[in-house]
């Protein structure tokens, strides 16, 4: 893994750029590891693009450097669909709010700066083609840390927090609104006809407003990113399985494009896998209360550990001076057999001696004079007759 940011976005940020020399199979990527200065969170990275193995281009282009990580999907064939994914990372890249290390972009400036990439694309294209963009951007809100979540389009972001997998963005399609009311079920939209016409996009059409939302920052939590070519030949039960069971944020792009590609590889298929971790851990150092010093009558290290809890007695009597001090007992403690005046402790062999009292010498009395009554009867009884 390297720790080193990802280069600053260029003008080859695509597809081709990291095919590896026979075209076959895509050559690895560099993963990222960034430091959060405010909350010392340690976020990782990793990501992985494909042409596919029915396309000629590769119209996906996508940004993945801290604060901000995020894929366009481009549309419109001819070229014009890498120029307009192109563009659109572009101006996110260049914009100050999302500068690297930056936490204080709001939903607003995201806006912004998607507002000027539909209007460049626009102009470049002459609103010949379009593209989709969708991503998660770190953010502060209140001294809190956040995933700034956008969408416009059909590529997806998807969240996977304490084994719960959930697609966190809703696709801008005409399959997912028949999905909405009801008119197909989800399985049906797999296969629909009209399942990749999307209903909003970048440079195209007359809704360009993007989706937010804002999630606290979990630690363990892994956020995916990825266009439809992921989506259109793996379903969410197949991603699940592989972005559940790999631990490296690398490992599981590379494994979620090969299979894509296994599958069919039909569209350009781009994946960014995100981690956040010692977020938890980093925070609570930040406030906490101070641990109190040790005490001088703490016991030191190396005393044998209570292995039972115990039960702190609040109030202990204190005997007089004159006074023996008082025996306590737990009845429930000790299994007690009374032998010659004493009673013995039978667990710990303590013993207790006591006086006897009256009931004591009237059963003594009674057994001796039983015993008498025995003797003389015997006595008068005499010898057996022998006949």
């Amino acid at each position: 893994m390297s720790e080193n940011p990802v280069e600053p976005l260029t003008d080859d940020l695509d597809a081709d750029t990291v095919q590896s020399p026979d075209g076959l199979s895509p050559a690895p990527v560099a993963e990222t590891a960034e430091r959060i200065n405010a909350y010392q969170i340690t976020v990782h990275s990793g990501f992985q693009t494909d042409r596919g193995l029915r396309r000629e281009l590769n119209e996906d282009s996508f940004l993945a450097i801290d604060p901000i990580f995020a894929v366009a999907d481009g549309m419109g064939g001819h070229e014009a669909g890498e120029v307009a994914s192109r563009e659109c990372i572009r101006t996110l890249s260049e914009s100050q709010a999302l500068a690297s290390g930056s936490r204080r972009a709001a939903a607003a400036d995201i806006q912004t700066a998607l507002l000027l990439a539909d209007a460049r694309i626009r102009e470049l294209t002459d609103a010949r083609a379009g593209t989709t963009v969708t991503g998660v951007v770190l953010v502060e809100e209140g001294d809190t840390p956040y995933w700034l979540v956008f969408n416009v389009g059909d590529s997806r972001t998807y969240r996977l927090s304490k084994g719960k997998f959930e697609q966190v963005s809703v696709d801008h399609s005409e399959v997912q609104e028949m999905v909405d009311a009801g008119y197909i079920s989800r399985s049906e939209a797999l296969v629909h006809p009209r399942r990749h016409v999307v209903t909003r996009a970048l440079g195209t059409g007359d809704d360009i407003e993007a989706d937010y939302w804002l999630i606290p920052v979990e630690d363990g939590d892994r956020y995916l990113i990825c266009s439809d070519g992921l989506t259109g030949e793996l379903s969410d039960d197949q991603i699940f399985r592989t972005i559940s069971t790999l631990a490296q944020p690398q490992e599981a792009a590379d494994s979620l494009v090969q299979a894509a590609l296994r599958s069919g590889g039909r569209d350009n298929v781009t994946v960014i896998v995100v981690d956040a971790t010692d977020v938890l851990q980093e925070r609570e150092l930040l406030t906490t209360a101070p641990r109190p010093e040790v005490e001088a009558d703490t016991l030191p290290r190396g005393f044998p550990a209570v292995q039972e809890p115990i039960d702190v007695v609040s109030e202990v009597p204190v005997a007089a001076e004159d006074e023996a001090p008082p025996e306590v007992f737990e009845p429930e403690a000790f299994e007690e057999e009374a032998w010659r005046g004493e009673t013995i402790a039978a667990e710990t062999f303590e013993h207790e001696t006591f006086e006897p009292g009256p009931l004591d010498l009237i059963k003594d009395i009674l057994d001796e004079s039983e015993a008498a009554a025995a003797e003389s009867d015997h006595e008068d009884g005499g010898e057996p007759d022998e006949n």
